[in-house]
């Protein structure tokens, strides 16, 4: 039959394919191996793991043409389910990076939590290959499955320290609100399909400029929830509610993960829908991108401004929030493309995002790493000791090369030289904002970026404060035969999320009490023969990759012009 016919699908493309398909190639090798390994040789998995994903990166490089396309129809080559262009070439090497740098900062976390290796390394290459075929989907059922195939690994994963009753929150927290999410998404999507007929991205652009009369009702709810679903992945307020406590539940390594590569997993759904498949509904998609980004960069932002520096895991709900403010930066061009006058201008401002996003990855992995290195060397590994703000104090004087690759991201974050990078991704960002005439959302742009600016640099500047004699005893005595230092009652009740005092003033004096971070670091940071505890060399290897790529790029900063002037698609 006809029907049949047009189908059908050309020979299958395996050099188009093949980031997506060596990744998850790797993790199902990974699994196997995991059956037939004895317990001392699970850590080969690992290294396993991050040799997939490198060359999963390095198949990149012959498809930097951005001309390759497969699973085609037979009738009309043109439109495809799986298109490897420079936008495709972009996102997933923002994946496969981030996935590589994450499986190295997990090398450590795997051992010292003692999570279950063969689980641990398949689910993140899973999720990993699943966030790779996003941005070359260009059907909505293939980019529906690689959203699930994306999160679904996250899952388990926020969830695998069976034993911590935060972790399990955190995982049926996110797990709940995710099915929604997905639940809304086929919702609009079933909607899409009846009033277009078709699933191919390229053929429901071209239903939606003639829909029927009676059916543009259901047009527009279709890619109103369509939109819903992307916005919860991509953490836009008011889909944001899991965030904090999936980040502060989940293992460091997975946390930071979530931070970009969900990310990128969001906001990739959205162009894909929004500039290839709806560009005739972006009087509908526009307007509501834009108050989804002043939304979120607002209250992210305010949310991050009101941590407590002693609050337990403090560090690590600061960047969490610190990740909702960044999504609203990144939803800022992609509501540019709403008002953009031509296609090509829609295009240029998609390019902000992704230059903005590359940027945020390197620098956001890099501080998920420094405070990961800060938490091992603290008196209790395991704990929230070394995952709170106060832990960080004075730590140039103990540690200055982390110190200093720290401030150095957080600068980047900001905005501010030497975080050269930063500041050019974020008039890249102002720029399509501007050029869209979208004045209000600069203007709630920039005043976010002053917010930022506060709470980025009370972090910076306590790193490089000088300890004080006053504040250095303010360690416990060690317990009797442990050869570790005793914990404060405070941090106990900080550990198990009770309060640490009567009330606020309380806490508010304990924090200017305490001793800083550098002191306390001197004190405790030894072992029983005065010796400083051996920091894991992956530890080390990401935080020196990520400073690496930061000041790479904030030397060859004309990057983020040529994304954000370039055509993508």
């Amino acid at each position: 039959m006809n029907t049949t016919a047009a189908s059908a699908v050309q020979s299958i493309d395996w050099l188009a394919i093949a980031p997506p398909t060596l990744t998850a190639v790797v993790g199902l090798v990974v699994l196997v191996a995991d059956l037939f390994l004895a317990e001392r040789h699970k850590p080969l998995l690992g290294w396993v793991s991050i040799a997939g994903l490198a060359v999963a990166g390095l198949s990149l490089l012959p498809l930097r043409g951005g001309d390759k396309a497969t699973f085609c129809l037979v009738s009309d080559g043109d439109v495809c389910s799986y298109v490897a262009d420079d936008f495709t070439v972009a996102i997933q090497l923002l994946v496969l990076g981030g996935a590589l740098l994450t499986a190295l900062l997990s090398l450590h976390t795997v051992a010292e939590q003692k999570l279950p290796a063969g689980e641990y390394w398949f689910l993140l290459l899973s999720s990993a290959a699943g966030a790779a075929l996003l941005p070359a989907s260009r059907d909505l059922a293939t980019l529906v499955i690689a959203l699930e195939v994306a999160s679904l690994p996250a899952f388990a994963l926020v969830g695998l320290r069976r034993d911590d009753r935060r972790s399990s929150e955190a995982a049926l927290k996110f797990f709940l609100s995710s099915v929604a999410a997905t639940a809304v998404t086929l919702l609009g999507v079933s909607f899409v399909y009846a009033t277009t007929g078709s699933m191919h991205v390229a053929r429901v652009a071209d239903g939606l400029t003639h829909v029927d009369p009676r059916l543009e009702t259901l047009a527009q709810t279709g890619v109103a929830l369509t939109l819903i679903g992307f916005a919860f992945k991509t953490a836009a307020v008011p889909f944001h509610f899991w965030v904090p406590d999936t980040y502060v539940g989940a293992p460091l390594p997975i946390a930071a993960y979530l931070s970009v590569i969900g990310k990128a997993v969001g906001f990739t759904g959205l162009i894909v829908v929004t500039v290839r498949a709806f560009p005739s509904y972006a009087d509908v998609w526009g307007p509501a991108t834009a108050v989804l980004a002043a939304l979120t960069m607002t209250v992210g932002n305010v949310a991050a401004l009101r941590q407590r520096p002693d609050h337990a895991r403090s560090a690590v709900r600061l960047l969490a929030w610190s990740s909702v403010g960044q999504a609203g930066y990144l939803l800022v061009p992609i509501a540019a493309a709403g008002y953009a006058d031509s296609a090509a201008d829609a295009e240029h401002a998609i390019g902000a995002t992704v230059a903005y996003a590359l940027m945020y990855a390197a620098v956001n992995l890099g501080a998920f790493a420094v405070v990961a290195l800060v938490a091992h060397t603290a008196t209790r590994p395991g704990t929230s000791t070394g995952l709170r703000l106060t832990d960080h104090r004075s730590l140039y004087a103990t540690r200055p090369l982390a110190a200093l690759a720290l401030g150095f991201f957080l600068l980047c974050l900001a905005g501010l030289p030497p975080g050269v990078i930063g500041l050019f991704a974020k008039v890249a960002v102002f720029s399509a904002v501007v050029d869209a005439g979208l004045g209000w959302l600069a203007v709630v742009m920039a005043v976010n970026v002053v917010i930022a600016l506060y709470y980025y640099l009370q972090w910076t500047a306590a790193l490089f404060r000088a300890p004080t004699p006053a504040e250095a005893p303010a360690t416990a005595a060690p317990a009797p035969g442990s050869g570790q230092p005793a914990a404060s009652a405070s941090e106990a009740a900080a550990d198990s999320g009770a309060p640490s005092g009567p009330g606020p003033e309380a806490g508010a004096l304990a924090v200017r009490t305490a001793a800083p971070a550098g002191e306390r670091a001197r004190a405790t940071d030894t072992t029983t023969d005065g010796a400083r505890p051996r920091v894991p060399a992956s530890l080390t290897a990401t935080v020196a990759l990520t400073t690496v790529i930061g000041v790479a790029l904030s030397g060859a900063p004309q990057l983020v012009l040529h994304f954000a002037s370039g055509t993508l698609f």
